[in-house]
């Protein structure tokens, strides 16, 4: 077992109120999408709101802007979810008729925690913002840019984060 989990913050502005017809094609798969991630190989947590079965009515960030965060083995655990999930795949295709990512910059940030680790909300935010700030690094990077998992030798220099 890896002494390294990999984080994930996806954030988004819904084009629309969740309840509003042309948000049907997200929300009504979205606990299947949940489910299929849940049960993936490598799947290891996701954020879900209280009493609730996914975050979708979280706004820590701000009243519009939603969150997606999740904890998976490996980069190659997230990538095959994220890319070779049929369901999935087809729900990201079509991501930019329900979403928006104007103005964000970033929107999507990784980053590795000790194994058995939840992180905070804060931690994402914090992550998200060290990416923008200084773009990919092993403290906060992206699937088109991973980063190793740190070892036991050394994996890269570590940054002030909080929670951590």
């Amino acid at each position: 077992m890896s002494e390294y989990h990999l984080a994930q913050l996806n954030v988004a502005y819904p084009r629309a109120p969740l309840d509003d017809p042309s948000m049907a094609g997200f929300v009504d798969e979205l606990a299947l999408i949940n489910a299929r991630a849940d049960a993936a190989p490598g799947f290891v947590w996701r954020l879900v709101g209280e009493g609730a079965d996914d975050a979708t009515a979280l706004r820590p960030f701000g009243p519009d802007l939603m969150v997606n965060m999740s904890v998976w083995e490996s980069v190659e655990a997230l990538r095959d979810f994220t890319y070779r999930d049929a369901t999935h795949l087809e729900q990201l295709r079509r991501r930019r008729e329900w979403f928006s990512h104007q103005a964000l910059g970033s929107h999507l940030v990784l980053w590795w925690v000790p194994a058995g680790t939840v992180p905070t909300l804060r931690e994402a935010r914090e992550r998200l913002a060290l990416l923008d700030r200084d773009g990919p690094g092993p403290e906060a990077f992206t699937l088109r840019e991973p980063y190793p998992m740190p070892s036991a030798s050394g994996g890269g220099e570590r940054v002030a984060v909080a929670g951590q």
